[in-house]
Parts: C-alpha cells; structure tokens; sequence
C-alpha cells in the first residue's frame, strides 16, 4: 500500500530536503522516524527536493508499506519522535501507482524581504533598499507562461528540459514584509531565489521591467540577477488532482 505524508519543516538546520552522506536532511530524519516506529525500512520520496535552509509550509512525502496501521496513532507517534522543526499533519492511502512528485499539477512558493531589522523575524531576507512593486509587478508578466527558464536555473542540474509553466507570479506589502509569491507545475533548482534577485534589480532600478524579457530570451545564467539567501524562501502549497486517494 502507498500512503501520503503531508507534513512542514522550518529549513534552518538542514541541508535540505533530500537525504545526502554526512548532512543533516527533513528526508533522512522522517526515513529514521518511519523505519523505527514501522519496524522496517522505509524511505520516502518527497515531492520536490528544497535546497539548504529552505523552509515549507506544505510539503507531501509518500512511502510503501505491505501492513495496515491506524493513520492517526502513527501521526502522533511521528510528531513525538520527529525534532521540534518537523510536523506531520495529515496521512492517507493513495492509489499505488501514485507518484508525490510525478502527479503534483502545481507547486507555489514566497519569498519574504524585510526593510527593517527585525530580531523576531530570522525567516525574512533583510533587504534596506526603497523598491518599486509596481514596476517589480510589471517585470512578472514577463515570468507568466510556458517557456524555457534556463537563465534562472543552476547550471549543469541534468534536467530532461527546462521548460516550465508559469501561472502566477506577483509582489505584495503584508504588514512588514514584503512578499513574493509564484506559483508554477514545476521549478528548477534555484529559480525562485534567482528570479527574485532579478526582480528586486528591477524595483532599485538597476534594470527595466522589459529587460526580463531579454534574460529569459537569452537562455543565460549570467544575465539574471544574483541568487537571493535561502533562509527566506517558502514552500507553501503542492496541489493534487482529487482522485489521487483511495
């Protein structure tokens, strides 16, 4: 049987998600929390892999499993066993053919920037610059839409493509912060943070709003703006189509 984990995770002491030799990661803590309370080997696969320091708010996991068990116990066992940074939220059977990485229709991530410093707010990127959000908010209609974001995405990640469909993107003042969200079927490693460097050049004016459009067009790493820190991005929402459970 296949179950779903639906589960969050502040970022900050792990290398991110995906589980690697001599490095702390979410996957290799809930494998270890599994394997023990389950009594058998479990691993599971996430629904993307964030990178060091990259936190989420909505992430699924699945695993394989031959014996029934009581969803609700093992949830309350997990959470007593997984390090304060970890909550398990929800779990349930899907069909077993069901892959949380393959089937998820989108993914939606934020990235939060302060202006002021803030003692109380270490997940937010301290930015002390004036930006322009309406000309950051022209700038992402550039970013909407199915095309090739290569001039945003790590070099050499050994993607099949690196096509992605774009379906909302847009900056906003809440309280504090202000907040980026984007809302893809997929990302490649590191675009998020490298389009949002390349926006905020917009909103200090080092760039024009249309000159997005030239960077993505050139299909080159080195046109776009730096990779902003990790420590501010979010993974807030992987959705499914419902016929996904059992």
């Amino acid at each position: 049987m296949r179950f779903f984990i639906e589960l969050s995770y502040q970022g900050t002491s792990y290398h991110g998600w995906q589980e690697q030799p001599n490095a702390n990661s979410v996957q290799a803590e809930i494998n270890k929390a599994l394997s023990i309370i389950l009594n058998s080997n479990i691993e599971v696969m996430g629904a993307g892999r964030t990178d060091t320091g990259v936190h989420a708010k909505q992430m699924f996991a699945h695993f394989d499993f031959d014996f029934d068990f009581e969803i609700q116990d093992l949830i309350f066992k997990l959470n007593r066993f997984l390090p304060s940074d970890i909550a398990i939220h929800d779990m349930f059977k899907v069909k077993e053919d069901i892959n949380c990485r393959f089937e998820a229709i989108s993914r939606t991530y934020q990235y939060h920037i302060i202006q002021k410093k803030d003692p109380f707010n270490k997940t937010a990127y301290l930015l002390q610059k004036d930006l322009d959000m309406e000309a950051m908010n022209q700038a992402c209609q550039y970013i909407i839409g199915k095309q090739d974001f290569t001039s945003f995405s790590k070099v050499n990640t050994q993607t099949f493509t690196n096509n992605c469909n774009v379906i909302f993107a847009k900056w906003e003042g809440v309280n504090s912060e202000i907040i980026f969200t984007i809302t893809a079927d997929r990302f490649l490693r590191n675009m998020v943070r490298a389009i949002v460097g390349t926006l905020i050049d917009v909103g200090i004016g080092k760039i024009a709003s249309d000159d997005v459009a030239k960077i993505i067009a050139a299909n080159d790493r080195c046109q776009s703006g730096i990779s902003v820190p990790a420590h501010a991005l979010f993974l807030i929402e992987v959705k499914y189509p419902n016929e996904i459970r059992v």
